[in-house]
């Protein structure tokens, strides 16, 4: 006969157990840096009309999506890194929305002047997206499941 594992001794065995991050069970909120606040904040508000939270301060002001939020934040903790070279992204961002709603969004980014990268398009591994950037720079998809 095997000897077999207790449960307590699998759990034991894996390494995501042990640690006390093994606790984390999902990302409350996602600070975007920014170089243009003036620009970033009438994106986010007027563009993609994300609810605003709160505004902590003139460098850093919260919209909820969801459960979520996103911060928009000059930065202080990171000051001395040096800064994301102009045209390069430094995150990407998707937002989830029904099939339908993937097209109105195209539709309202083109009403607002905003270049698409890449309109409405069903990709062969189930989603519907929509690729463009913010002011910034940073890489935004709205996407769907199909």
């Amino acid at each position: 006969m095997k000897d077999e594992m207790t449960s307590e001794q699998k759990a034991d065995a894996n390494p995501r157990t042990r640690s006390p991050f093994g606790a984390i069970r999902a990302i409350d909120y996602t600070v975007i840096f920014v170089r243009d606040m003036v620009a970033m904040r009438r994106f986010y508000e007027d563009v993609l009309a994300l609810s605003l939270l709160r505004e902590l301060s003139p460098n850093w002001i919260e919209y909820g999506i969801g459960s979520n939020t996103l911060a928009l934040a000059r930065p202080s903790r990171t000051a001395a890194d040096a800064p994301t070279p102009a045209g390069s992204a430094s995150l990407q961002l998707a937002f989830k929305v029904s099939p339908d709603e993937v097209d109105a969004c195209a539709e309202e980014l083109v009403r607002q002047g905003v270049a698409l990268l890449s309109p409405p398009t069903n990709q062969a591994f189930g989603h519907r997206t929509l690729f463009f950037r913010d002011p910034d720079g940073n890489l935004l998809e709205v996407y769907a499941e199909i």
